[in-house]
């Protein structure tokens, strides 16, 4: 197995690139998030939340109608469009050019949910971050990974991981079983655990920051908002996923002395990500 490329705030310099001072939201990047379900638009809120606070210009999400109330009035700053169907995704179509999309929180596996991604990742040819649901559905159909961009951006959690390549025995089999799954189909996979690894090939980057305090839900849907902002705003794929997990796991560290590691919630990601953006200087 390689050995990891440490990931702190040295490394995370070379790849940060600072707000230009005259740059306006229309250079910023325009990120697109598709997902949610009935019971599931927070995941949606939480995903597009993100995206904005970690600086890309515009927002847009795609949700079934029925997050169509939840998203305008929890996010005012995104805009909104909405499936068909009340309660699920069934077709996903929207009528501008996103810099960046982010599929698969909050999504479901219906069956014409799984349609509606399968014909969207035909006609798609835009830099992808794939999370949850979405990779639950890649999972079940390997034959699709094969259409995806170069270097889309994969962020399972142990057990989504474990769906895509199969079970492993020790730690080392895993590596050589994500390596050999990330260099056939040139994925990067973020492997979402404690520590948090990148794989690029054959390259393996280890975040050095988060805590425990991430062990709550919905930390995964500001992760993927996050990664995705920093796509749109013209990030190359591996800067993006580096920078978004380093940034990530830095608003718990910040977060912790105020709230501990009980109280801490997915929101409190997004409340500190203006800090963890200043701590880079």
């Amino acid at each position: 197995m390689p050995t990891p490329i440490i990931v702190a705030k040295i490394e995370i310099l070379k790849r940060y690139k600072p707000i230009a001072p005259n740059t306006h939201k229309g250079i910023q990047g325009h990120a697109l998030l598709i997902g949610g379900s009935y019971g599931k638009i927070g995941a949606m809120v939480l995903g597009s939340k993100a995206a904005l606070k970690t600086g890309c210009g515009l927002v847009t999400v795609f949700v079934p109608k029925c997050g169509y109330e939840i998203l305008q009035t929890t996010n005012p700053e995104v805009m909104v469009l909405t499936d068909v169907q009340e309660k699920y995704i069934s077709k996903i179509e929207y009528d501008f050019t996103p810099k960046a999309i982010g599929i698969g929180s909050g999504m479901g596996q219906e069956i014409i949910t799984q349609n509606a991604l399968h014909a969207f990742l035909i006609a798609n040819e835009i830099p992808l971050v794939i999370d949850a649901d979405a990779l639950n559905i890649l999972s079940q159909n390997k034959g699709w990974i094969s259409i995806l961009p170069t270097k889309t951006i994969f962020t399972p959690h142990p057990k989504e991981l474990e769906r895509l390549i199969g079970k492993w025995n020790s730690n080392r089999e895993k590596f050589e079983k994500t390596i050999a799954f990330s260099k056939l189909h040139q994925l990067i996979i973020v492997m979402k655990d404690a520590p948090t690894f990148i794989i690029n090939g054959d390259t393996i980057y280890e975040n050095t920051t988060g805590n425990a305090a991430l062990a709550t839900a919905g930390t995964g849907d500001v992760l993927t908002g996050m990664i995705t902002s920093l796509l749109a705003q013209s990030y190359e794929p591996i800067d993006a996923a580096i920078l978004g997990v380093y940034l990530h796991g830095l608003t718990a560290d910040i977060a912790l002395p105020e709230t501990g590691y009980q109280s801490f919630i997915a929101s409190d990601v997004i409340s500190n990500i203006g800090k963890a953006y200043l701590s880079l200087g």
